[in-house]
């Protein structure tokens, strides 16, 4: 079971040859006061799977990712300012990707966070227009998508790219072999 509606997630999980249904949790995704990102991600990822298992016998995935920039949160654009402005801040730097997972199978729990470091080219305003204009920043934590357009703008991913793309895959094969899951993978 899948607690997230993110398309991304859900093509990755295809990818890796898992069927599955999709349950959205419908948790607010609000930071508490004084929250560090990494600490929200994994609360969040445990809030949406604690909010899903109740309804179903089948093991529940759950995510939440955060971009940070300097230890700020850089959430989904609000409008196209708020997203010109996040790849303003941006370009020419690094910041880091961090996914809290969380994997529940009959009352039992296993999570973790992932962290991966992205570089940004240095971006001129036309550039940053232009990739406002595709639409395709406006969902997206830190107004971008790595596997789409937003992959012109990257210089480098350091760590997990699937991380970058919203569900580590390689945490979670580790998640599932600590809940005992056979999900059809080699053994660790």
């Amino acid at each position: 079971m899948l607690a997230s509606g993110s398309p991304r997630r859900a093509r990755l999980l295809q990818k890796l040859g898992l069927s599955f249904e999709v349950i959205v949790s419908e948790v607010d995704e609000a930071l508490l006061p004084g929250e560090l990102g990494a600490k929200a991600a994994l609360r969040l990822a445990r809030a949406k799977a604690a909010a899903v298992a109740p309804r179903t016998s089948l093991p529940v995935l759950a995510a939440d990712t955060v971009v940070l920039l300097d230890g700020e949160v850089l959430g989904k654009p609000v409008d196209a300012q708020d997203a010109r402005r996040m790849l303003g801040q941006l370009q020419g730097r690094r910041h880091e990707v961090v996914t809290g997972v969380c994997l529940t199978q009959a009352g039992r729990e296993a999570a973790a966070i992932e962290r991966t470091s992205v570089a940004f080219g240095a971006l001129s305003d036309r550039q940053i227009e232009w990739y406002v204009a595709t639409g395709e920043p406006m969902d997206k934590a830190g107004a971008y998508h790595v596997d789409g357009l937003g992959a012109l703008l990257l210089t480098g991913v350091f760590g997990s790219p699937s991380n970058v793309a919203g569900l580590p895959v390689e945490l979670l094969y580790r998640l599932a072999h600590e809940l005992g899951l056979n999900w059809g993978w080699p053994p660790r």
